[in-house]
Order: structure tokens, then sequence, then C-alpha cells
């Protein structure tokens, strides 16, 4: 009798202690949420909208990204994001939860200037951190002050008249480009997506590492197939949180054969990085007697990207080869598939509009009058106004960074609302383009908007596609040489015909902002 009491009280006793171990692990939890911001009173999401439902949507979505028959990604984008920014037109700016950390979405020029302007606000998210493995902490990915050393040593390569020294190798690799179309003018279409990005990655092969890699021709696949793969995988695994832990993911099938791309890439910059830095030895073409500031401003001016980053190794060991590998690699990740996309985005906006076209294809006949075989020079490219407007235009349309994250480490306030430390900014330049304040019937398509005389009054952070403030894009100019270029000398040979209307095109946020399906074009010849 005793004893079962002296049971059933121990029983009790146990429960007890449970429950407070439960109540104290529950309570430090929520104060660490508190501490990051988590369940902060903001007050930005108004109450004509549950949060619960839209925290629903957004993790329903992402579980069900890797599910390609769906088009979860098209609908992420322009229901949930793009409908949500409707909603809150008047309030400017929402806010939602992605695995409990509160992202408050920017799409408004008045909020976005808040966050890029900043000098303190240029952490990018944690999200990022799984571009880690492949582009360890280069400009990318790094942040403090590496990101700060980094960005002012790599500024000097961007410089125009290394700009300059590449046009001869885009005038290349574009001749290559205009070929390969010639020879499928009698195909009923073509996808351009696949072959835009091909030349792009011969481009920044030769531009940034001095080497050419033939993918045009077909050479290298391995290391072509290796990098799309790798992409894909970053994203795949960035919406699915089970396999967030290395010692998971490296367990699947997919993260054997990512594993597998690594080696192949990273072997590939490392292999290439060692031939030009025995090169260079060789040629005994590094020179340390510098004494003045001009010729240091020179020797900069000289360098392509590659040999100035091993310049600085030689003088700075502490800036080692394993960094200049990151740079590398993060200027091939930039270089290729980003520009590609917005290469195929640009020849597809033009082949929808002939009126467009047509005003281009004056502009490229008054320069080079009919001259078919005259290669491209900076004055050239200096005077296509009209075909820079519509490559603008297409940017605004089809930005091709879908969205961009940073981190807010300190308290501040935006529109009157009060944000802490740990939540996230999702800039979302897709809904900031469309801003009828800025740009009126946004979804027309007028080169004419960026004219400089129809620029003056604009917001200058309504338009953002390659970011702005201090973390903008490194490479704008570099990009915008290149693909100005590139149309060029297309436009210069063919006429194009885009054969899928807007509406029926559906785009998704990856890596880039990709279609669904095959972006048909019709080349003929001029």
């Amino acid at each position: 009798m005793y004893q079962i009491e002296w049971i059933t009280v121990l029983r009790y006793i146990i429960v007890v202690l449970t429950l407070l171990i439960v109540w104290k692990l529950v309570k430090r939890f929520f104060d660490y949420l508190r501490h990051h911001a988590f369940f902060k009173p903001t007050s930005m999401v108004p109450n004509k909208c549950n949060q619960f439902l839209l925290y629903i949507s957004w993790t329903h979505s992402l579980y069900k990204l890797s599910r390609p028959e769906f088009p979860v990604l098209s609908l992420l984008l322009q229901g949930l994001l793009g409908g949500c920014c409707e909603v809150f037109e008047k309030e400017r700016i929402f806010r939602l939860y992605l695995f409990l950390r509160p992202v408050f979405i920017l799409y408004k020029p008045e909020t976005v200037e808040v966050v890029l302007s900043s000098s303190t606000l240029t952490d990018k998210s944690v999200h990022y951190n799984f571009f880690h493995s492949w582009l360890g902490t280069g400009l990318f990915t790094s942040s403090g002050g590496k990101w700060r050393k980094h960005r002012k040593l790599l500024t000097p390569t961007f410089h125009f008249s290394i700009l300059e020294n590449f046009i001869p190798v885009f005038e290349e690799q574009s001749r290559v480009f205009v070929s390969k179309l010639k020879t499928l003018t009698r195909e009923p279409w073509v996808d351009i997506v696949p072959l835009a990005t091909l030349c792009t990655l011969d481009i920044i092969c030769q531009t940034a590492m001095g080497v050419k890699i033939n993918a045009q021709g077909n050479e290298n696949k391995e290391y072509v197939q290796a990098t799309h793969g790798i992409s894909g995988a970053i994203i795949n695994r960035a919406f699915r949180p089970w396999l967030y832990l290395d010692t998971i993911y490296y367990l699947t099938t997919e993260g054997k054969k990512y594993r597998s791309n690594l080696r192949k890439v990273h072997g590939f910059s490392r292999k290439v990085i060692k031939e030009k830095r025995n090169e260079m030895l060789e040629r005994n073409t590094l020179k340390h007697d510098e004494t003045t500031e001009d010729a240091e401003c020179q020797a900069r001016i000289r360098k392509a990207f590659l040999e100035f980053l091993l310049e600085y190794h030689f003088k700075d060991p502490s800036f080692t080869e394993e960094f200049i590998r990151e740079e590398v690699d993060t200027f091939m990740f930039a270089g290729y598939d980003s520009t590609g996309m917005a290469l195929s985005w640009i020849l597809y906006c033009v082949g929808l509009y002939p009126e467009v076209q047509k005003k281009i294809v004056a502009e490229l006949d008054e320069i080079f009058q009919n001259d078919i075989e005259r290669e491209v020079t900076r004055d050239d490219l200096t005077k296509m106004k009209y075909l820079e407007c519509t490559i603008k235009e297409t940017f605004r349309l089809y930005t091709i960074a879908p969205f961009f994250m940073r981190e807010c480490n300190e308290t501040l306030k935006i529109l009157g609302h009060t944000i802490y430390p740990g939540s996230f900014f999702l800039i979302f330049p897709y809904a900031l383009h469309r801003d009828r304040e800025s740009f009126p019937d946004p979804e027309k398509f007028i080169p004419e908007r960026f004219y400089p005389e129809n620029s003056t009054e604009r917001h200058p952070y309504a338009y953002v596609p390659f970011s702005a403030g201090p973390r903008n894009c490194i490479g704008q100019k570099y990009a915008m040489t290149e693909l100005k270029l590139l149309v060029a000398n297309i436009l210069r040979c063919l006429r194009i015909t885009s054969l899928d209307p807007r509406d029926k095109v559906l785009v998704v946020p990856y890596m880039t902002l990709l279609n669904t399906k095959p972006l048909r074009l019709r080349f003929d010849t001029r």
C-alpha cells in the first residue's frame, strides 16, 4: 500500500520536473527568438491579410520547389510576392516569415534606398552560405572586412581601359555565335538560352582567365555540364531544410553528384591558375620597382583579371591562390549564367517587338553604313543609344536577379516601422520595376523610358537591375559592353522573330530569372 503511494508520488515528481525542464527550454527558445527579432512587434502586415496563411503559402511553395512538374516558382514570383505587393500598395512594405525568420519585402524606391545605400547593411543573408562550397568567401558571398578589401582590390580590374581591351574577345566570340545562328535559319525555331549561355561562357573564360574552352564548339563539355549542375543543386538544396547539414546532404545522390561537380570545376580553375602563374614567372612579367602612384595605376590599368590577382598574390602572399580561385569562380558564375540569360531575354524582347527591332537596325546601319564585316569599336558602342535603352527596358521587365537579400544587423526604421537585428530584407526588383509611379504603363515595352530626358525625375533607386549602392554589381559595365556588342553583331546579320507572346512565357526565380519552357526564337538572314 505505502509502496504504491511512493511510486505515485515519484511519478508526479518526475512529471513536474519534466514540465519544468520543458518550460525552461521553451522559455529559452522564445527568448532567443525575441533576441533575433522573430516575434518583435513591427506591425508590418495589415490586418486585412492573414500572416499565418502567407507563411503557409510561402513555406508550402518552398517545399514544392523540387517538383519540376509544377510551376510553383513562377507562382511564387508572380502570385504570392507579386500579389502581396499589389495588396500592400498603400503600405509600401510588408513582412513574411521564412522558416520562422521575418523577411521584409522591399518594392518601393524609398524603402530600397534605405537598405542598398547603407554602408553598414552590406552583409548578405545566411541563404548565400550555400554558395560557400563552390565560391568560398569571394566577392559575391563575403562580408565585413574581407569584402571591403577584395572590393577595393578588384575594382581597378574593371577600369574602362581594361574593358576596351576585352572588346576584341567579345567581337571574336560574337562572330562564332552569329555563324552558329546562321546555320539554324532553316529551323522552325531555336531555344536561344543554351546557345547564348555557351557564348557568354566562352567570353568569360577568355577574359577572366585567359583561356579558350571553345564551349560553342562543344568542347570541354564536362566543365560546362558540371557548372550547370552546381547551379541547380544549390537552389534545390536551399529550399530543402532537411538537406542543410552537409553530413546528410552528401549522403544523398544529389549531394554526391554535387561534390563530384565541385571537384571538376575547382580542379579546372586551379589548373588554369597554376599554368598562368608559371607562365607569368617564366616571362618575368612581374615588376617590383614601381616607385610612384602613377606607375602603380598604369600597371593596374594594363592588367587583366587573373593576371592582376596573381600579381597581387606575389606582392602579398597572404592573398593566397585559394583566394584567387574563389574570385575566379565567382566571376565565372556571374559572367556566364546571368549574362547568358540576360542576352536571351534581350533577343526575345527584340524579336517580340518589330518596331523596336527596326529602330535598332536603323541605328546600327547609320553607325556601320551596312558594312557587316567591320569590327565594333568603343566609339561605336557609345553611339548605340537606342540599343542601350532597349537593353535597360528588357532588364526592367526581366531583371536577371529576381530578388536579393540582405541581413539586418542593426535596429532601424523604415516608413516609421522599427526593424530589429536578425531580420532579413528581400529587395524585389520584379515589383519595384513595375511601380506605376516610376514607370507608367509598366507592362508595356517602351525603351524610350530610358532616354536621359525621361529619366531625370525618376527616383535613383527605382531601377536596380545590378543592385545599387556600395554593394552593387562590380561587373555591370563589363556586362553592358558585352551585351551591346553581341546584340549589335547579331542584328547586323540576322532578323529575329519571337514565337511566344509574353503571357505564354512563364518566368521562374531560380539562380537567375529563367523561363519554364524553351525560349523560342526564329532567325532569318537579313
